[in-house]
């Protein structure tokens, strides 16, 4: 990392850094959202509430690849910031080539595994037989390009932890972009439907890899991909899967979760349901990236001060972090009391069953959303300080510890409303949790400061 670069983390004024770092961050996860958007709205508009169906069936599968580069992304981000924070350029380096190769390798495994059981695997996650082949025709593209996904993905926290939080949204933009323009293109003009939408998502990830890649082949990146860097070593890798560890699991819960609920809503709300879920899930991704745009931005921030011992910008991060995050769920939450049916029909066109549906469960599925900044930014913070336990555990608290057991309960005795009740109520008791774990973390900072001042 260069001098300047050094000194403007460890002296510069927070809030500054951390809008410098947090709206690239936040428009390009932004974009990560948009393609599960562009696709639902899409081909729910151009095909029908079926193929809706199909995404949301799809939608675990899509999970697990991003859990791959989350576990591979995440946990090398807070090596090399930590790293460059310490000054020890060379091992940042050694972090990202180890990590490259695991971001090819994962998903390719993972692709390998789907595409020698598909059907199998599409019933275990909700297909019924009239939802079935639309979920096929759309995985199985996706599947055959996972790798670009990972890679884009992963690499591009790489850029963002190296200091080149621009860099990094552009590379989100362009392939957002892409798939935005070829969707409309392939499913409306040239007729290809839902595997047209699958088709727009791959070359879009396709796009942003090449561009990723390039900015490492071209001596623009800080970090070098050196060819003698890609022998693995055992101790690096294991250090990125234990610290990425906690988005992996958060996202391998959400993708059970996200099982469950599908069996749910099948059983009481049928394919209907299914589809009203697949939209609430665009519209929480929607709100979630933002809020996960500026814990990314603040997590090179509070990586260098850690590792600098600069515990009092630490602090001043996490501060006007989650202030930030909780005025961004505060006002998702208030559009989405005020306009549920407006949002609800961006997705459907004249179904007037499934606009209802959705903006009624939208009222009580996300009637506690408002806290969800808080919660986030706290549990990205233990990723950013490498404290990967405390991270799994705030991670998973909404949706192991609270979601998954009250899904299994509630709707056998209020039916879908049980499924809708099912959110608000973990939402609630997971921030409680996250508040004990962050003050316990403040606590010990002080004292880790006071030990470490003259």
């Amino acid at each position: 990392m260069t001098v300047e670069r050094s000194q403007e983390l460890e002296s510069g004024p927070v809030g500054r850094l951390l809008w410098q770092f947090s709206w690239p961050a936040i428009v390009g996860m932004m974009c990560n959202a948009l393609y599960n958007i562009v696709d639902r709205a899409f081909v729910g508009r151009g095909v029908g509430t079926l193929a809706i169906a199909a995404t949301t069936v799809a939608f675990p599968l899509m999970i697990i690849l991003l859990a791959l580069s989350l576990l591979i992304g995440v946990g090398a981000t807070a090596l090399i910031s930590i790293r460059l924070g310490e000054q020890k350029k060379e091992e940042a380096e050694v972090v990202a080539a180890n990590a490259t190769s695991l971001l090819v390798l994962l998903p390719l495994c993972f692709s390998i595994i789907y595409l020698l059981f598909p059907e199998p695997i599409l019933r275990l996650f909700g297909a019924s037989s009239e939802v079935l082949p639309y979920a096929r025709d759309f995985m199985h593209i996706i599947m055959l390009g996972s790798v670009f996904g990972g890679l884009s993905m992963g690499m591009n926290n790489f850029i963002r932890a190296e200091g080149n939080p621009v860099m990094a949204m552009s590379t989100q933009v362009l392939g957002a972009l892409i798939n935005g323009v070829l969707n409309y293109t392939f499913v409306f003009q040239v007729g290809m439907g839902i595997k047209g939408s699958a088709l727009a998502t791959v070359l879009g990830q396709l796009f942003s890899t090449i561009w990723v890649l390039s900015y490492y082949l071209t001596g623009r990146s800080l970090i070098k991909l050196k060819l003698r860097n890609f022998r693995p070593r055992l101790p690096i890798l294991l250090s990125i899967v234990s610290i990425g560890f906690a988005p992996f699991a958060m996202e391998l819960a959400t993708c059970l979760q996200q099982v469950i609920l599908n069996k749910s809503v099948l059983t009481y709300g049928g394919d209907l349901g299914l589809s009203a879920v697949g939209i609430l899930m665009s519209i929480i991704t929607l709100l979630f990236m933002p809020i996960l745009g500026i814990s990314q931005g603040a997590q090179p921030l509070i990586g260098f001060n850690y590792g600098a011992r600069r515990f009092d910008r630490v602090k001043a991060t996490l501060k006007k972090a989650i202030f930030a995050g909780s005025c961004v769920s505060v006002t998702g939450y208030l559009v989405m009391r005020i306009w549920p049916v407006e949002i609800a029909g961006i997705f459907t066109k004249g179904d007037i069953a499934l606009t209802r549906m959705t903006a009624d469960a939208m009222l009580v599925f996300f009637c506690m959303i408002f806290m969800l900044g808080f919660q986030i930014v706290c549990s990205q913070y233990f990723q950013a300080v490498g404290k990967a336990v405390q991270a799994a555990i705030l991670s998973l608290s909404r949706q192991v510890l609270f979601f998954i057991p009250l899904l299994l309960i509630l709707p056998h005795f209020w039916g879908i409303n049980g499924v809708w009740r099912t959110a608000p109520i973990a939402d609630g008791l997971s921030v409680i949790i996250t508040a004990v774990f962050i003050l316990n973390e403040m606590k010990s900072l002080a004292t880790e400061a006071k030990e470490a001042s003259p």
